[in-house]
């Protein structure tokens, strides 16, 4: 019972003061896999650990600033935790005052079943499309935002789920992307694959290597001075991204660490909120764009 009140004050805490609806998608037991974890969730410094249950936290836009788009956003926590509050309520509170409808989810952690934050992420994206309309949002412009290995799980969405489900576009802050010795942040792969994992195991799930010409456009994210994910990762997305012709933009910043997604504090993360807001209202504008007709 008080596992249960602590989970409930936490939720309310980090939740408070935006409209939300709480979706809960399914848990282990009504899932098509199971993580294997057992027992309750356990909360430290504001982290999640052994989740089994897949909920969802819409945000929705402000009335006002509504720009008819909408995303699906995976907090990081390196497959072995969820930074839930950093990563995820204070990203998806943040969208939903600029105008974007944001839903948090909270993932099963994988615990070396690498399929089963996936199909989380499929079913999250599956209900915000289908009830966008609810919330001044377009079912086309539902996309996803990742951060760290939330980065690894949204770029995932982007270049594995089936085309009818692929997010609109990606923005990947600091995202977890290679399993490539030297570049990788291997406490991602191991949670992720297990300790027991192959060569090929690894490749397919190094995102750079998956993707193709369907992949949505992308927005990447990263510090120079990142020492638990190196920028190399996002680099490597991005060049794959370019070389299939996908519209995509990248950005370094001299530093800023890894973590705190949108903490006010540092310099150049005032520069990462404009270049997000920037970027998705560029691509509002283009899908406003009338389609010219053939003569």
């Amino acid at each position: 019972m008080r596992r249960l009140l602590v989970l409930t004050a936490l939720a309310a805490a980090l939740t408070a003061g935006a409209q939300q609806r709480i979706v809960r998608l399914w848990n282990n037991a009504s899932a098509p896999h199971d993580n294997g974890l057992r027992g309750g969730e356990r909360v430290e410094e504001n982290r999640l650990f052994n989740t089994t249950e897949a909920v969802l936290y819409v945000y929705a836009a402000d009335p006002a600033r509504a720009t008819g788009q909408a995303a699906v956003v995976c907090p990081g926590g390196g497959y072995r935790f969820l930074s839930i509050g950093g990563d995820g309520h204070a990203v998806g509170r943040w969208l939903a005052e600029h105008g974007v409808t944001a839903a948090v989810l909270k993932y099963r952690l994988p615990n070396g079943r690498c399929e089963v934050p996936l199909e989380d992420t499929e079913a999250a994206l599956r209900y915000l499309r289908r009830t966008a309309p609810d919330f001044r949002a377009d079912s086309a412009q539902v996309g996803i935002v990742g951060c760290s290995a939330g980065g690894h799980l949204a770029a995932s969405a982007a270049t594995m789920l089936p085309e009818e489900v692929r997010p609109a576009f990606a923005v990947l802050i600091y995202p977890v992307i290679t399993a490539e010795p030297g570049k990788c942040h291997k406490g991602s792969f191991d949670h992720l694959l297990g300790t027991d994992r192959t060569a090929g195991d690894e490749a397919q799930w190094s995102l750079q290597n998956r993707v193709t010409a369907s992949t949505p456009p992308a927005l990447l994210l990263a510090a120079d001075d990142d020492r638990s994910v190196p920028p190399v990762n996002s680099v490597l997305f991005y060049a794959a991204l370019k070389r299939h012709g996908i519209p995509a933009s990248l950005r370094i910043y001299p530093s800023g660490g890894h973590g705190g997604a949108l903490d006010p504090a540092h310099i150049y993360r005032a520069q990462w909120r404009a270049d997000i807001l920037d970027w998705l209202a560029m691509l509002a504008h283009e899908n406003q764009k009338p389609t010219s007709k053939p003569r």
